[in-house]
């Protein structure tokens, strides 16, 4: 799974909606960039497949799903909008102080690349990575956003192209 974190979200009563992804923005973490392409999202939408909306990727703490009807995402022209109604529990009202404070402010989201749903190009010495078709596991509401606009911090590299180090499981999460 990987996970990517944008700032923005707006609460009004148990209302929140931002977007948990914006297209066409590179992000840069260190030696290489990532931009996520109209439409990448489109396929996890259709399929009526739940996707859950949690707090901080915590799958104890979710705050809705798209098969509830408590979690509305759509595709449009700046990304991947969202509109979640948070639920009368205690971590539903928690995130509802938070976000009306301003501490939680931003969101991240969480997926996995669909077969043949990215490519890989070398622009100016740079590996620029375009994920064109996600499966979106989830959205999550977190403390710390990574930028204003959406940065996406990469991830994973196509194997030719990984650096030699020991396997692990890598979970960034990119923060301002």
């Amino acid at each position: 799974m990987e996970f990517r974190s944008i700032g923005g979200i707006q609460a009004q009563g148990r209302k929140v909606e931002g977007y948990a992804a914006v297209f066409n923005s590179e992000a840069e973490l260190g030696e290489f960039r990532e931009c996520i392409a109209p439409g990448a999202f489109r396929s996890s939408i259709a399929s009526g497949r739940s996707i859950r909306a949690l707090y901080n990727h915590d799958s104890g703490a979710v705050l809705g799903t798209t098969q509830g009807k408590t979690l509305e995402l759509q595709e449009d022209a700046k990304g991947l909008r969202f509109s979640l109604e948070l639920p009368d529990t205690t971590v539903g009202r928690d995130v509802a102080e938070l976000v009306k404070r301003g501490d939680v402010s931003g969101c991240s989201f969480g997926f996995r690349v669909a077969p043949g749903g990215d490519k890989w190009e070398q622009r100016s010495g740079v590996m620029v990575r375009t994920l064109t078709d996600v499966d979106l596991a989830e959205i999550t509401l977190t403390a710390d956003p990574a930028y204003r606009d959406t940065t996406l911090a990469l991830r994973s590299m196509p194997r030719e192209q990984e650096p030699k180090r020991e396997p692990r499981i890598l979970w960034l999460e990119t923060v301002r």
